[in-house]
């Protein structure tokens, strides 16, 4: 069948064509006596052809016979009407071409979830997960949408770094000829460098972190979405998130709405996610806590547990100010007003109950920022090209960072975070 005009599957269900002509993989194999089912499948969709003996060639019917699943092939036949095939039609096949008879597929039903992270490169061909990947393609492209839109310039800083910028014991440590290094956890010491030129940057990238932590929220390798802001205060940062969080959500619903369907996910209900989105302090979710009978000591970070617990008094995402300034990033602010808290913020999502963004003001006080690292047990003169930042022509600046997987766990109603990202990197995971 060379030189044929093959369509997606997608466009025989839009176009309807008399005359079809396709190219895909086998989903789906049963043969009776005198016909042949196919579940053929392609990208963007899944359509039933059947090969009827007597109406092919005995070659023909015969190579429909054999086929396994997951061979590759290419089918000529006619679209017709047929209400109990999968979205109402079907190919009756005139011909077929096995491309490549794949041996006996090993993934099949009721499989354990470390077999099929141990096939992942054969298991990210399944339904779930191919939907999921579409709707990952869709928030990128919808973030790079709303920056480009707002005058922001994309850019990208080292993966490969000298030092720390969030906690010392995430780090992961690589050899670099004769030095020691480590991957970046982020980009924002290097962001807040860039901006003294472009001004408004974001960055969407890899980054590590060497938690030990196994939930389903967590991953050693994510990509980060992270943006940097001059003239910026608290208000004006929170408000972009909002609204970031938003355009990704109106996106998706509007042009994901068959896969979220199939994951589960009423496209309506992410129509609703429009800022302004609640909003109260560290000290107000620690009030809330205590009536649901959690009580946290003022001063600790919240855990997943209480974050989940505080969520379900909402159904939009929340946004929770001024945690306390001494578990908090050395770059973190005080607050003027309340000096034991910083000008910082979560966004945490519904449903899922975990955080998606964290951002803050930046500290431009030279001294505080030393005061700060040497509490965390760090040396200062690792951070003199961060400082310099602050001695030549400063100004206020703010900035955030989100979780770009989590924010795809929420929207597709995932249970893990692993099935977010194609081959997922954890603590116990860094292969195929």
């Amino acid at each position: 069948m060379k030189n044929l005009n093959f369509i997606k599957i997608k466009d025989v269900f839009e176009k309807k064509p008399e005359k079809v002509y396709l190219r895909g993989w086998v989903y789906r194999h049963r043969v009776q006596k005198d016909v042949v089912f196919i579940l053929l499948r392609d990208s963007s969709g899944i359509i039933q052809c059947t090969l009827k003996k007597g109406e092919v060639s005995d070659d023909t019917f015969e190579k429909a016979r054999s086929l396994t699943i997951e061979s590759s092939v290419k089918i000529e036949g006619t679209l017709k009407e047929d209400k109990r095939a999968p979205g109402g039609f079907e190919v009756k096949g005139t011909n077929l071409e096995v491309v490549h008879k794949a041996e006996r597929f090993p993934i099949g039903r009721d499989l354990s979830e470390e077999f099929l992270l141990d096939v992942r490169h054969l298991w990210i061909r399944s339904q779930k997960l191919t939907n999921v990947f579409k709707v990952r393609s869709k928030v990128f492209e919808a973030i790079r949408e709303f920056f480009y839109k707002r005058g922001f310039y994309e850019t990208h800083s080292p993966v490969i770094i000298p030092g720390v910028a969030e906690e010392g014991p995430t780090l992961f440590e690589v050899k670099y000829y004769k030095d020691k290094a480590y991957l970046t956890q982020t980009w924002q010491l290097y962001a807040e460098a860039l901006i003294f030129g472009l001004e408004n940057i974001f960055t969407i990238a890899p980054t590590f972190r060497a938690e030990k932590s196994r939930t389903s929220r967590h991953l050693t390798e994510f990509w980060m979405t992270e943006a940097e802001m001059v003239w910026c205060d608290l208000d004006c940062c929170i408000k972009i998130s909002e609204e970031l969080i938003s355009h990704i959500c109106q996106k998706v619903a509007k042009e994901c709405e068959k896969e979220l369907k199939a994951l589960g996910r009423d496209p309506k209900e992410l129509v609703k996610i429009k800022p302004p989105f609640p909003r109260i302090t560290y000290t107000e979710a620690l009030e809330i806590l205590e009536k649901d009978g959690m009580k946290v000591k003022w001063g600790k970070d919240l855990r997943t547990i209480e974050e989940r617990q505080l969520m379900t008094h909402y159904d939009k995402p929340l946004i929770v100010t001024h945690y306390p300034k001494d578990v908090m990033a050395f770059y973190k602010p005080k607050d003027p007003k309340n000096p034991k808290t910083a000008r910082c913020y979560d966004i945490l999502c519904p449903e899922l109950g975990i955080e998606i963004v964290g951002g803050s003001e930046r500290d431009l006080s030279i001294k505080d920022l030393e005061e700060s690292l040497k509490k965390k047990g760090e040396n200062v003169k690792n951070y003199e090209f961060y400082f310099d930042t602050r001695r030549y022509g400063s100004i206020p600046h703010a900035g955030f960072g989100l979780g770009t997987e989590r924010v795809i766990q929420w929207i597709c109603k995932l249970d893990h975070i692993r099935d977010t990202i194609p081959f997922p990197r954890t603590a116990k995971r860094y292969k195929p």
